[in-house]
């Protein structure tokens, strides 16, 4: 089986470079042809369904506008042909969006081929390797690609030209309260900031150090000092808060222990709350458990 090529080397690497017109024959003496690069009408192009940018600087957008009014177009956008003089952007949006802010009706374009799957692999790809996304869009540009495109993090990392831990880091930014993932995305607090908010358990605790951050303009070393503190103090917190067994319940954990034929912990955190831990030290001793629990 032939291996995919990876994405890290850059949207070539999935594009068909077809040659061959797939265009009508009303279209016979149009040059745009797969593979080619043709000036398209800007009217005849569809922005892209699965574009993961959010947010485009008006600025940014307004001095890259000038710029084309100035200079033309020096790198063509990339589309793929829906129909008879009918396209949709593939990469590029932000050359798209500046070129009708500058007035254009035309601009070049590479045409090419690709299907759905394709179109989100390339549109995240191009994303994340050429735009300044923030560390939230390219954290669910990885989720996507992983859950739409069915990859692994392993094959996600070979497609990116990124190490796994690099993927998993942004990954983890997804698991953080959404106040604070807005504050990522609005550039309040730093990817060195929110990594040391990931390693607090609590989301409370979360919280609470993220309006620090932002009260006290805090470092990224400080933020990791106060992480560790609130880190340390979370066993103590939890083992204050279980209670000691009485005699009834020293009972019923040897009772347990007996009964399972194995180490039973079982402790209580309130009155009517608790839990209990079913200890087996091989697969002989899980299948014995199991049957005695009838499952």
């Amino acid at each position: 089986m032939s291996k995919k090529p990876a994405l890290g080397r850059g949207l070539s690497a999935l594009l068909e470079d077809q040659k061959t017109d797939i265009t009508q024959k009303s279209e016979a003496s149009d040059a745009k042809t797969l593979g080619s690069i043709a000036e398209l009408e800007i009217s005849k192009i569809e922005a892209n369904p699965f574009q993961p940018r959010t947010k485009f600087e008006e600025q940014a957008l307004q001095e890259l506008a000038q710029s084309i009014k100035e200079l033309g177009i020096i790198q063509p956008i990339t589309v793929r042909k829906m129909g008879y003089d009918n396209y949709q952007l593939i990469s590029g949006e932000r050359r798209f969006r500046a070129s009708q802010m500058a007035g254009l009706t035309k601009l070049p374009a590479f045409i090419r081929i690709a299907n759905d799957q394709s179109m989100l692999e390339m549109a995240l790809v191009e994303n994340i390797q050429r735009s300044n996304l923030d560390a939230i869009e390219v954290a669910i540009s990885y989720q996507r690609l992983i859950e739409e495109c069915k990859l692994t993090q392993e094959e996600l990392s070979q497609r990116v030209g990124k190490k796994r831990s690099t993927i998993s880091n942004y990954l983890r930014l997804l698991k953080l309260p959404a106040d604070i993932q807005k504050g990522i995305g609005e550039n309040k607090i730093s990817m060195g900031h929110a990594r040391a908010l990931i390693n607090l358990d609590s989301t409370e605790d979360q919280l609470q150090l993220f309006g620090q951050i932002l009260a006290d303009t805090l470092s990224v070393r400080k933020t990791e000092e106060l992480a560790k503190e609130k880190k340390s103090e979370q066993p103590k917190r939890h083992q204050s808060s279980v209670l000691p067994l009485s005699l009834t319940d020293k009972k019923l954990r040897a009772n347990l222990s007996e009964f399972f034929n194995t180490k039973v912990k079982f402790q209580r955190k309130e009155v009517d709350k608790g839990r209990i831990v079913i200890q087996f030290e091989s697969e002989e001793d899980l299948e014995e458990i199991l049957k005695k629990l009838d499952l």
